[in-house]
């Protein structure tokens, strides 16, 4: 389980993610409280970090790492928009997470393709999991 240090540098990425399309739409905000709560930062915790520098730390679980890269391809969807920016930013996270830009695209790919742009938790492990072998 992250430390709350780690669990605010997530949330701080998220929101540094969902406004480089230069706006934060309602629902990107709505999933950001989400995640937050799922978390266990509170409101006024959030609040704060839409006022601080952004100050990203390493993950260093790859569970974490996809599970991260996850939260963020689905902020990417929440609005609804796919902005080009997003898609350039959301590889080069991903790459910079130490993902494998293989899997880094399947994963969108079917994400793109999906009427929920969810994809199986199961599916998004196993596709991470056959580019290390």
């Amino acid at each position: 389980m992250p430390t709350k240090v780690q669990k605010m540098s997530l949330l701080a990425d998220m929101i540094a993610f969902a406004i480089i399309d230069g706006e934060l739409h309602e629902r990107e905000y709505m999933f950001l409280t989400l995640v937050a709560v799922e978390l266990g930062v509170n409101n006024e915790e959030l609040k704060q970090l839409f006022h601080e520098e952004n100050r990203s730390e390493v993950i260093k679980s790859e569970f974490e790492r996809i599970q991260q890269f996850y939260r963020l391809a689905l902020l990417m969807h929440c609005d609804g928009v796919l902005h080009e920016r997003e898609e350039v930013k959301i590889h080069e996270i991903g790459i910079n997470m130490g993902l494998n830009p293989f899997a880094i695209r399947r994963v969108l790919k079917e994400m793109a393709k999906s009427p929920t742009r969810m994809v199986h938790p199961d599916f998004l492990l196993e596709v991470f999991q056959e580019q290390l072998n």
